[in-house]
């Protein structure tokens, strides 16, 4: 939810950066949180809002959307490096990492919630046709795909344009708009909107379909969780997590969006890596169609890496982390422990 709600953030400045360029300036006090000086940052309120009820009319309506769109986001992808990697400038490189491996490590501290889309797949388990082969096979290609598509896209914007004026919520943009490309400027930015939107089309699906298996679990209430009898989806929860990504996202500044995702999907990372190597000391003959090769050497490089970057984040998005932890456990022995169907089991 958290994840979502920044990716509305940016979803909104690329629509604003976009009708800027088409000469259409909409009033900051509805496009920026009252931190930065607005009201509420309406565009990312409407953007989840209807988002929201594409998830509660059904899963089969939200692919299709999101099939068309990620076709349009991997287009405009290719169309910005065709036009800028040909003037990409070396010399913008230099010094090749000016804050040392401290900087890059706090950068990955902020940006790693990017790869949340990923963890996101595994949540689709229960509607896919083939999970044991499709599962493994969607989660990886998608890691490679992305990973070498950030580092082509970093690459060229950064060889273009120095980085420390590429501080602003829509780079991609930006940086054709510094080169003289308009028009290519406005197609790569409608691209960048269909791409956030796919993305937070799938965190917020992500986000209801964890609930879902929480409530059959107990760990909530099961009444938030009840499927529709037309649509066939969880509309209670999705509506409910619809309208917090909107409220969030809508008062709160992206930085301090971004950096509460980062820290939570970096322990839900840790605490992965340390569920899987329990499960494989615990049940080592449990039936894994997918098994992660040499699992203690990479739990253990991805926890130490994992909390080397936790490391790096500010010590105000500690403290919110620590909060939002609390309130979690809190939640958990109130509620989930006791009404927790494996817990019932147990005691059996």
């Amino acid at each position: 939810s958290v994840g979502a709600s920044a990716v509305a953030g940016g979803w909104s400045a690329y629509v604003v950066g976009l009708l800027k360029t088409a000469g259409i300036e909409l009033p900051a006090t509805w496009t920026s949180v009252p931190a930065d000086g607005g009201i509420v940052n309406l565009p990312a309120v409407l953007i989840t809002l209807f988002l929201t009820f594409l998830l509660v009319r059904g899963v089969r309506e939200s692919v299709t959307v999101n099939k068309v769109l990620v076709g349009v986001k991997l287009a405009a992808i290719f169309l910005f490096l065709f036009l800028a990697a040909p003037s990409v400038d070396p010399t913008n490189w230099e010094p090749f990492m000016p804050f040392g491996f401290s900087g890059v490590s706090a950068g990955a501290a902020v940006i790693v919630f990017a790869y949340l889309g990923v963890d996101s797949i595994a949540t689709a388990a229960e509607e896919t046709k083939n999970p044991a082969h499709d599962m493994p096979t969607g989660i990886i290609a998608s890691l490679l795909i992305c990973t070498v598509l950030y580092i082509a896209v970093t690459a060229v914007m950064t060889g273009n344009v120095p980085y420390t004026e590429l501080d602003n919520a829509e780079p991609v943009a930006f940086v054709l708009r510094q080169l003289g490309y308009r028009f290519g400027s406005a197609l790569v930015g409608t691209g960048a909107i269909a791409g956030l939107t796919t993305v937070l089309l799938v965190m917020m699906y992500a986000q209801t379909r964890a609930f879902f298996a929480m409530s059959r679990d107990g760990l909530i209430p099961q009444s938030i969780c009840k499927v529709h009898p037309r649509f066939a989806t969880p509309h209670r929860i999705t509506i409910i997590v619809g309208l917090a990504v909107a409220a969030i996202s809508g008062f709160t500044p992206i930085n301090v969006i971004a950096e509460m995702c980062s820290v939570g999907t970096l322990f839900a990372f840790i605490v992965s890596s340390v569920g899987v190597m329990i499960m494989r000391k615990k049940y080592p003959d449990l039936a894994r169609p997918f098994r992660c090769p040499a699992i203690y050497v990479v739990g253990t490089l991805a926890i130490v890496s994992c909390g080397y970057i936790m490391y790096n984040l500010s010590s105000m998005t500690w403290e919110r982390f620590w909060i939002w932890s609390a309130l979690g456990i809190l939640v958990y022995f109130l509620y989930g422990y006791r009404h927790s169907r494996e817990n019932k089991q147990g005691e059996a």
